[in-house]
């Protein structure tokens, strides 16, 4: 009996009980719908997660924060540093900023701002992908670059008793600044130790690229070297610090970085450069060690989801074994003509298991095209909902629900193995029917 034959002879033996089979199927169905759909939400919430973590941020990007020597002090980075992480192999480039240790304020006419400042290597930076949304980068010592977020927050002037910002921390518009930065000099004014200040023009020549995020803000303003030293020696501090127990800085001490990051040539070298790191006792930190550890912690939660949503299927199961062994009671006779033919015992049995086979792939199928639709629904559905319930917008890019090829096929597989089982044993119970009384009908 060829497999043609065999599954041409299932088909007919199904029609003969639709209402059972459908049933059946159905049962199987919504098994395999519930574990796609349950699982989905493991995949889901990961890949929003993940998403939120890549977002803005560089998968090449190691943070490299300070060396720990043998006594387990933490040691700033400096020039040696930079120059060894320079000669690794697969780094793209190595940015390092100096941070003025104070805010200063930025004056220009009769507007104002105060803004974190700070001293940066710009070949370094382009290298490793700084970008400008208009004019371009210093040429000369006293040319600033200015955060996308610098003229929203630039605010004119007022008295004590006037707010100029509105609740959601933009300028209001008669007190903003309305025309173009570039080319416009400010005033930056700074302090010493003494509350003595000093005011440096300043020339605007570029400003940074507006962040991914609509949300995040960066008003952050980039000086040359030479600024931030003329500021240390007004000072008489590192980094131009207004801390009363600060060690006054002295000429020959070596100049450190306060944020130093290595960019690779792809992510793969990430981890290989890491390691390195680590054996030479740096204090890093990467996006990909952060993914690593949230990948361990969903795929704990994803196979918890699956081993969950199998429970179900289980359930289904039994609805499987009982169709099969209504289905031998009911075919003894064809069992008994068959072996009095000749046929095998292990092509009976291969017919049963064909049947709970065919039961469990149908059923399969249609669970999944069930669990896209209501994936579909509850991501359409969840944001207005939750809105419409808390009054409060969800997540921006949530994806409550994400069902992967993969986890189809998963699902897919786990319906078929536990369907075949379910009619393993009604199909050797077949296999050992008696010929006679098969023929009278009886078991």
């Amino acid at each position: 009996m060829t497999l043609k034959d065999q599954i041409k002879f299932v088909r007919q033996n199904m029609k003969k009980n639709k209402s059972r089979i459908f049933m059946t199927m159905l049962a199987t169905a919504i098994g395999c719908a519930f574990l796609i759909v349950l699982a989905s939400i493991g995949f889901g919430l990961h890949k929003s997660i993940i998403q939120e973590l890549m977002e803005d941020r560089l998968v090449t990007e190691i943070e490299v924060h300070a060396q720990i020597d043998d006594k387990e002090n933490y040691k700033a980075i400096n020039d040696r540093h930079i120059e060894y992480f320079e000669a690794l192999d697969d780094v793209k480039a190595v940015t390092r900023r100096q941070m003025l240790q104070q805010t200063p304020i930025y004056e220009l006419g009769e507007y104002s701002i105060q803004a974190n400042t700070f001293s940066a290597f710009f070949p370094a930076e382009v290298k490793a992908g700084f970008e400008l949304s208009e004019g371009r980068l210093p040429e000369k010592s006293d040319e600033i670059i200015v955060g996308y977020s610098f003229l929203n927050e630039l605010a004119k002037k007022v008295e004590d008793d006037v707010n100029p910002y509105n609740d959601d921390g933009t300028v209001k518009e008669k007190y903003a600044f309305k025309e173009s930065l570039i080319g416009k000099t400010v005033s930056m004014e700074v302090k010493d130790r003494k509350d003595s200040t000093t005011t440096i023009p300043l020339t605007i020549v570029g400003i940074a690229k507006k962040p991914a995020k609509d949300w995040l803000t960066n008003s952050d303003v980039f000086i040359s070297d030479s600024v931030l030293k003329d500021i240390e020696a007004f000072t008489g501090t590192r980094g131009g610090s207004l801390d009363v127990e600060e060690k006054e800085i002295k000429a020959e001490e070596e100049k450190t970085y306060d944020q130093v990051n290595i960019y690779t040539n792809s992510v793969q070298d990430v981890e290989g450069i890491i390691e390195k790191l680590d054996m030479d006792r740096y204090a890093t930190f990467s996006i990909v060690n952060e993914m690593k550890q949230v990948n361990m912690i969903f795929t704990i939660m994803k196979i918890g989801l699956i081993l969950v949503g199998t429970i179900a299927l289980i359930i289904a199961s039994i609805g499987i074994y009982n169709t099969m062994t209504m289905a031998v009671t009911e075919r003894a006779p064809d069992i008994g003509i068959m072996k009095a033919i000749g046929a095998n015992p292990s092509t009976i049995k291969k017919i049963f298991l064909l049947e709970s086979s065919y039961i469990g792939l149908i059923g399969a199928l249609v669970g999944t095209v069930v669990a896209y639709g209501v994936s579909f629904a509850v991501n359409f559905s969840l944001p207005i909902v939750v809105e419409s319930m808390f009054n409060e917008a969800p997540p921006e890019n949530l994806l409550f629900s994400y069902i992967p090829w993969t986890l189809a096929l998963i699902s897919i597989a786990i319906c078929l193995i536990i369907t075949i089982f379910s009619g393993w044993r009604p199909a050797q119970r077949a296999t050992r029917i008696d010929v006679l009384q098969a023929m009278r009908r009886e078991i």
